[in-house]
């Protein structure tokens, strides 16, 4: 009997990937994605066979060594999540112009609930405005098969291939069958004389490169018609289901004892769809429900071919699925059962559930250098006789600043936003103005704006939380550790406008002091609050103790 692996979702497409012959894998850590290149680590390590993985600074940089070693010809994989799909999208759209050489697949996890994200942006829709073809599975077996189809679809069309996870699947286990002809990384070669013209953007070739685009659409929707799929029984009630809506239609028929026959059965697992599918599925029936992650894209498509109204559609749009939040098998149950998927509670029953579940918020570690840090800041602040202040936060562990008893971020917009919104503020007047930012944020997003405020003289003080990890996301290693005062002496910022404090109980008293002198002076100022993730010191993850260990042996 062929044996089996339980993967994550996320798992499934890292081993996708090395059997499909992936030369390199890049990526920038976000949560429902990091266990895709995390596990592609661990396979290349164990592999050992000339395959590289490696955490760029940021998302747009991780494209763009991807788009690099496709262009040698090689398969790779760029892996983030749907937020940090925002950060590579300049590389992202044009990158349907430049076209790719060796396959590239662009593994995009989504997060709808916002479990750990800023919003519940659908990747389907950034993938539609760029034009390029996307899959949607359903199972980490379809992720795994998804993810070696992409590679081969992405050198038939010479574009990369999104593959779109959401969190359930992502962090999902389900068993997956490896195929037996795996590959081992084989160049195509670097483009040829032909084509190597086609990465030089310059305006005479973007157009000729746009109208190429354009012509190779009929090909995606051949390409999706393979993937998406039609069952008529009959009946004048329909589902349009895609992701991870297949695997919650499916449960739902199963374990409810419903039969198959009940429903006509729009399946949707690849993108760009055809209208021609969707148009036969309204016309074909009386009214159409739409399942699917996050937005309502399918279902705008569907109400454009339902203008008539002799179809009527139900789905996001109308409420018959809540327009915010995750999809679920109860809401698929309740929506098709005709009950109200979102019933109010009544104060007297939330009262009741308050009392036997009690409220649980995230916090920062017991012993977290953070909490000290804070507590100096807020302090200090207050000491200059500023009880009302604004503190601009940025995506960590740190955010949770936002909490009692720390009360001590006031904004949190996307990675690196802190430095410039604390900039804009002190521009404006504000004055002092603080923005908090992790080290690997800053490095992430945050030096540009070092930049720009070593050139100003304003009450500008950039706050970095250097604990030499990537801590939020599971302790990743930055891209380099302990540079930022080299950094901001290299922008032209001061020395003496540059503070290492530690972060202790007992040194509370003489970092509030420095910090009281700091904030009560005009100009910019970095700040850096440096000490170990407690974490990753019980963890052992620091090079300084690995050393230490291999020393011990």
């Amino acid at each position: 009997m062929k044996k089996s692996k339980l993967l994550l979702g996320d798992e499934a497409l890292a081993l996708g990937a090395m059997d499909a012959g992936v030369k390199c894998v890049y990526g920038y850590p976000g949560t429902p994605s990091t266990e895709i290149f995390e596990a592609a680590e661990e396979y290349i390590k164990k592999m050992d066979d000339g395959r590289v993985s490696m955490w760029a600074a940021n998302e747009k940089v991780a494209y763009e060594l991807a788009l690099g070693t496709s262009y040698t010809g090689q398969r790779t994989v760029v892996t983030m999540k749907h937020v940090g799909l925002n950060v590579a999208f300049d590389a992202f759209v044009n990158s349907a112009l430049t076209g790719v050489n060796g396959g590239m697949i662009v593994a995009v996890a989504d997060d709808p609930g916002m479990h750990s994200s800023q919003n519940e942006q659908d990747t389907r829709p950034l993938a539609d405005f760029a034009h390029l073809p996307l899959l949607e599975p359903t199972t980490p077996q379809e992720v795994y098969d998804f993810t070696i189809k992409g590679f081969e679809i992405s050198e038939k069309l010479k574009l990369p291939v999104v593959v779109k996870l959401v969190t359930r699947l992502a962090h999902s286990r389900g068993e997956v069958f490896r195929r037996d002809d795996r590959l081992s990384p084989t160049t195509l070669g670097i483009p040829s004389k032909e084509e190597k013209n086609n990465w030089v953007l310059v305006p005479s070739i973007a157009r000729v490169r746009f109208v190429d685009l354009k012509n190779k659409y009929s090909e995606m929707l051949k390409i999706s018609a393979g993937f998406n799929k039609a069952i008529y029984c009959g009946k004048k009630i329909g589902v349009v289901i895609s992701g991870m809506g297949i695997a919650y239609f499916d449960h739902y028929i199963e374990h409810n004892n419903i039969s198959k026959e009940m429903f006509n059965q729009l399946r949707i697992k690849s993108y760009p769809v055809d209208k021609t599918l969707l148009q036969d599925f309204v016309r074909n029936n009386e009214s159409v429900f739409v399942f699917e992650e996050n937005y309502p894209y399918l279902e705008d498509l569907l109400l454009g071919y339902s203008l008539d109204k002799k179809c009527i559609i139900h789905g996001r749009r109308d409420c018959a699925v809540p327009q915010t939040g995750e999809l679920s098998l109860g809401i698929i149950r309740k929506t098709l059962a005709f009950e109200p998927t979102n019933p109010k509670l009544t104060d007297a029953k939330k009262r009741e559930i308050d009392k036997i579940v009690s409220s649980r918020p995230p916090k920062l570690c017991d012993g977290c250098g953070h909490t000290d840090a804070f507590k100096s800041l807020t302090t200090a602040l207050k000491n200059i006789g500023i009880d009302d202040y604004r503190i601009f936060g940025d995506i960590g562990c740190y955010t949770l600043g936002v909490m009692p008893p720390h009360m001590a971020i006031h904004s949190c917009v996307e990675m690196g936003a802190s430095l410039s919104m604390a900039l804009g503020a002190a521009l404006a007047g504000h004055t002092p103005s603080v923005g908090v930012i992790g080290d690997s944020t800053f490095f992430h997003s945050g030096m540009t704006t070092l930049i720009s405020a070593v050139q100003t003289k304003v009450n500008i003080n950039m706050v970095v939380m250097d604990n030499s990890i990537v801590g939020m996301t599971g302790q990743q290693p930055p891209v380099t550790i302990g540079i930022c005062e080299d950094l901001a002496i290299a922008a032209g910022l001061p020395k003496e406008d540059i503070h290492v404090l530690t972060p202790l109980p007992k040194q509370h008293s003489a970092n509030v002091d420095t910090l009281e002198k700091i904030f009560k002076k005009n100009g910019p100022s970095l700040i850096i609050f440096k000490r170990e993730c407690i974490q990753a010191l019980r963890r052992k993850l620091y090079p300084h103790q690995q050393k230490k260990e291999v020393a011990n042996e």
